[in-house]
């Protein structure tokens, strides 16, 4: 990357090539911690789990402490198969549980969080690819914690506008939805029915249907991409005004899941920091060890907001 610090030897452990064993930057420990250890309890004593846990994510301490956390909707269950992601799937999964947005509210008062993420696996066996439910928790989580933020990471129901339209109708603080990598990659790493395309339109037609919102999309990197490929996925993502960017390492879930094709170092994704910020991108989170929903770029939006009631 043209950008980024050079590195002072050519081995393969500084280039972040693969060798077998993953370089010192990724390993961290683990999650612990006399908030994280409460909160845990608390939320297995009702059934309420996070997608911090479930997808073993680097960050969870961190984002806890400071009161951030991702929360999974639509069940567990996804109807796609994406080949970087270890969520189980099904044509057909369970029904969806109508007490799912009391769950999630209650979720976030447990947890105090004033920041929270609600995503979801996608249901394509939904007439509306459970828009509806989506709204419904997220009116739920409003109502039952009303100074937190709410982002929601969402599917791309298909392209649906309607569907999209439902879901924005219940006025969450920032929309996301991640491009996950370059165009020439999208296949196979995504779903054969996701699209590099319909997500730059999902992410614009946000914009139309609810000016003013905010919205958010992340990069892995890893799996093969060229740095001119990247940049236009950046260069695509900000015609598409969006607003906040994150870019992380793909790690391997499983033998059965793509393969990494090269470590990336902190100087590189300090690079992407930079030219992120360049290209307009209000903030960019960019890390080895980040991952789409990270406390440092949630405080960040927070921030954005603050402004945004000081000027308004």
């Amino acid at each position: 990357m043209t950008d980024a610090p050079a590195t002072t030897t050519s081995t393969a452990r500084d280039r972040g090539d693969v060798a077998g064993r993953k370089p010192e930057w990724l390993k961290i420990r683990a999650p612990g911690g006399e908030r994280y250890v409460r909160l845990k309890a608390q939320l297995r004593a009702r059934g309420l789990h996070t997608v911090c846990e479930e997808a073993h994510c680097p960050n969870v301490e961190e984002c806890w402490s400071g009161g951030t956390a991702t929360l999974m909707l639509l069940g567990d269950t996804c109807t796609r198969g994406c080949r970087f992601c270890a969520v189980k799937t099904a044509r057909r999964p369970p029904p969806l549980d109508a007490d799912e947005p009391r769950k999630a509210a209650e979720s976030v008062r447990l947890m105090e969080l004033d920041y929270v993420v609600l995503t979801s696996v996608d249901r394509d066996d939904l007439p509306d690819g459970g828009a509806a439910h989506f709204a419904a928790a997220v009116r739920a989580v409003r109502a039952g914690n009303p100074e937190t933020l709410i982002e929601v990471l969402i599917p791309d129901f298909q392209g649906d506008a309607a569907a999209l339209a439902v879901l924005l109708a219940s006025r969450p603080d920032v929309v996301a939805q991640n491009l996950e990598t370059v165009e020439r990659l999208t296949h196979p790493v995504r779903d054969p029915r996701a699209g590099y395309g319909q997500t730059l339109e999902l992410l614009a037609r946000v914009k139309r249907l609810l000016p003013g919102a905010l919205t958010k999309s992340s990069l892995m990197l890893g799996l093969g991409e060229s740095e001119d490929e990247v940049l236009a996925a950046l260069r695509d993502l900000r015609a598409a005004g969006v607003d906040f960017l994150t870019l992380g390492q793909y790690l391997r879930p499983s033998a059965g899941h793509l393969p990494v094709q090269r470590y990336v170092t902190p100087a590189e994704f300090e690079g992407w920091r930079r030219r992120g910020e360049a290209l307009g991108f209000r903030y960019v989170a960019s890390g080895p060890l980040v991952r789409s929903s990270y406390r440092a770029g949630e405080f960040a939006i927070r921030a954005v907001f603050d402004q945004q009631r000081r000027t308004g």
